[in-house]
């Protein structure tokens, strides 16, 4: 039998059927597109419902109706149908998985019989369910979107442990037919942890399919070796099969299996007895494995002191993973490597191997422009903690991300994470930190050279029924406390490491925290390309554009505007502890995007002050495009701090915001100054500057050269607070500000 077709005559006649006959009474009607899909799934779930008598309906098959349908009918055929609309719901199913149910006639007739029985063969419980009637867990089966024939790249030999897995346990409690399709899915590797729970004694409604503390006590009692022939060696090498290792379903313990065993022992780090011991079980059955090994790497959000090193040492930990920058400026305030740290961990004989995260716990986090900013970051703090070349750092994925989620999110970053990496000469290697899927999909689309594992997590999607990737560095698997009082690590991550990664153990001096200097005019060549490509990468041409949303500056004429103030820029970073880049990102984005509306609108404001025309008073110009009301309130609030000396002026009074709006339109300098009076006002949160409730970001802290990237990353949106696409335009600037960054850290650390 093939694969369902995609488009089918009989799928559509049963969908026809469905929304004709049910879709009044279920309330549920379905396309009516001939391909079998979930949703004509969920309508004929409902219609069963509906002929049982089951209320509420729901799109869930689950235990009531389970046990309805069992009470009510444990044997359908040709005589206990009871009617040919019931009836006719089979037939629909059969068709939507490519049997043939005759001509959807409401009879169970020969036809009807011999797809049931062939669906029986195909699940492999054709034994536990002989001859042609459906049996409750069949039509349950029957009513999923699972395929029971080879789908995509599935196996011959996976099929064959989904279909002895079937057979074997179907009639067990809370055992359901798994699809049988090749595919070493999560509810396949359930139905093995089922199996294993059965043979070991465990009662239905106590087996739950997880590899619990009781699975793992009882399978420390059942090792298997080479010799042995049991039904626990048919559950060992069905695990072997769902982890892809080249062996067959098999009751022996035969040499082909055992050197089987030995290769996926060395693959994931343990001993190569070529035993089916504990350790190789738990392997094979749960993410985390054996989590009572001996781990060599650990990660953590706490400074490694002398004590704390010492501690590590004697756990066997060689490799330490820390983090380049620290997303909050008040919470976690050991989470970044710390000054020093690096030296007592070399000083220790220890290895670090550095972790770049922001949040990363959120799709939303992740896209292209975020991928550029992260790779620009990274390198610059890479070089601020003084990593060598060559470095791998691992860009975290912190959350459970669906394959949808990889495609269209996680995949644009990574990419954007490489070509930010290549811009800055490819200093470092690129590493992903993330579930099995996850980094499994990065680096097969050559994005990262090594995988961090996420492998905790044994609920995650990417992590359940996905085997280890083949470039795996490091296997997080368990938390431990190690030590006591100042050598104590509470809670840290132990990894298992697999020798494709061992950090690093020496490194070139730091580069301080020191204030922001001129900015060499030989560095504007690059300065100027490194932009280019970047805007152009997120849709800004270097210059022009069509219709009213043109832009009027090209890149190079805004990156020579900024460079023209250059000294008095590097004069303001100094008087107010304010990096140079804050200052330069502000007047780069607008630059860049002032439009031809823009200036419309400017020559509007023209208009009413000089000729009495039109009501536009204000508007954001010159090249910070800043309004003159927010002008006077920003110099009003810093001559109030004393940050600036001058005179107060009116928001509200027209003289006064001509005035300054004339300023701003015409002195560069001027507009600079005020650019940076805005930054100091937006820290005291601006009037619109602040946060929507509930955002994770908190306020900054005071201004200074080491604000936390969340923290610049509020400034930079406070500014453009008058902006409606403020978030999505912050989002991609802070990659601008990265790139300011890495020119004026070189310029300073010259």
């Amino acid at each position: 039998m093939s694969e369902p077709p995609m488009r089918d005559a009989m799928v559509l006649k049963a969908q026809r059927f469905v929304n004709s006959v049910y879709g009044s009474r279920t309330g549920t009607t379905v396309e009516e597109s001939g391909e079998a899909d979930w949703a004509t799934m969920y309508a004929l779930t409902r219609a069963l419902q509906y002929e049982l008598g089951i209320t509420p309906l729901s799109d869930n098959f689950g235990p009531g109706t389970l046990s309805t349908l069992a009470a009510k009918f444990p044997k359908l055929d040709q005589d206990t149908v009871p009617s040919p609309d019931f009836c006719r719901i089979i037939q629909a199913g059969l068709y939507c998985k490519g049997y043939d149910g005759s001509d959807l006639d409401g009879t169970y007739g020969a036809r009807v019989q011999a797809a049931v029985t062939k669906l029986k063969t195909d699940i492999g419980v054709e034994k536990a369910f002989p001859g042609s009637d459906l049996t409750p867990k069949v039509f349950k089966a029957l009513l999923t979107m699972d395929a029971y024939v080879i789908t995509g790249s599935g196996s011959d030999q996976v099929r064959d442990v989904q279909r002895w897995l079937n057979g074997r346990y179907v009639d067990r409690q809370d055992y359901f037919v798994v699809a049988c399709d090749g595919q070493s899915s999560a509810a396949t590797f359930k139905g093995l942890l089922l199996g294993i729970q059965y043979e070991l004694g465990m009662a239905d409604g106590t087996a739950n399919g997880n590899f619990g503390p009781g699975t793992q006590s009882g399978l420390k009692s059942h090792p298997v070796k080479q010799g042995d022939q049991s039904v626990w060696v048919s559950l060992f090498s069905a695990g072997m099969v769902l982890n892809r290792r080249p062996v067959a379903l098999s009751d022996s313990f035969e040499s082909p299996l055992a050197a089987a065993v030995r290769a996926f022992q060395a693959f994931v780090a343990l001993p190569s007895t070529g035993d089916g011991d504990f350790s190789t079980w738990a392997s094979l059955l749960a993410s985390f494995g054996d989590q009572s090994r001996q781990g060599q790497a650990c990660d953590g959000i706490v400074q490694i002191t002398p004590a704390r090193a010492a501690t590590l040492k004697a756990a066997g930990i060689k490799y330490v993973g820390r983090y380049l920058t620290n997303p909050s400026g008040k919470s976690l305030p050991e989470k970044a490597i710390q000054p020093g740290e690096l030296q007592t961990i070399t000083e220790n004989g220890l290895r670090c191997f550095p972790i770049y995260q922001t949040t990363g716990d959120d799709v939303s986090d992740f896209d292209y422009a975020a991928g550029r900013t992260a790779g620009y970051a990274a390198v610059n703090a890479a070089l601020d903690h003084g990593f060598k070349n060559g470095t791998r750092i691992f860009f975290s994925v912190d959350f459970d991300a669906v394959d949808d989620q990889i495609t269209e999110s996680i995949l644009p970053h990574f990419k954007g994470i490489n070509e930010a990496m290549a811009d800055s000469g490819n200093p470092y290697e690129i590493g992903v930190y993330g579930s099995r899927d996850v980094c499994a999909r990065v680096g097969g689309a050559g994005y990262s050279t090594a995988s961090f594992l996420a492998d905790m997590s044994p609920g995650f999607v990417g992590n359940a029924g996905h085997q280890l990737p083949d470039d795996w560095a490091y296997d997080q698997f368990v938390i431990r406390t190690l030590g006591s009082d100042d050598a104590q690590l509470a809670s840290i991550d132990i990894n298992i490491a697999s020798g494709r990664d061992t950090g690093q153990g020496s490194f070139n001096r730091p580069r301080p925290a020191v204030p922001d200097v001129a900015l060499d005019r030989s560095y504007l060549p690059s300065l100027r390309s490194d932009l280019s490509r970047y805007m152009q990468s997120i849709g800004y041409a270097d210059a022009g554009g069509i219709g009213t949303d043109a832009k009027l500056y090209s890149n190079s004429q805004a990156v020579d505007a900024i460079q023209d103030q250059d000294e008095l820029i590097t004069q303001l970073s100094n008087t107010y502890t304010m990096r140079k880049a804050l200052i330069q990102t502000a007047v780069y984005w607008a630059m860049r995007d002032y439009s031809l509306a823009d200036q419309a609108v400017d020559q509007k404001v023209v208009g009413y002050h000089l000729s009495g025309s039109g009501t536009v008073k204000d508007s954001h110009t010159g090249i910070a495009e800043i309004s003159g009301t927010d002008a006077i309130q920003a110099w009003n609030h810093c001559i109030g701090w004393g940050y600036t000396t001058g005179k107060h002026l009116d928001a509200g009074k027209d003289a006064d915001i001509w005035s300054v709006w004339q300023r701003l339109n015409k002195d560069n300098a001027f507009t600079v100054r005020t650019v940076a009076l805005i930054h100091l006002w937006d820290l005291r949160g601006r009037p619109g500057g602040w946060l929507p409730p509930g955002d994770r970001v908190t306020t900054p802290r005071t201004m200074r050269l080491g604000l936390a990237e969340f923290e610049i990353t509020e400034l930079l949106r406070r500014y453009r607070a008058w902006d409606p696409d403020q978030e999505a335009q912050t989002h991609q600037s802070m990659a601008v500000y990265q790139l300011f960054e890495k020119y004026n850290s070189i310029a300073r650390n010259a």
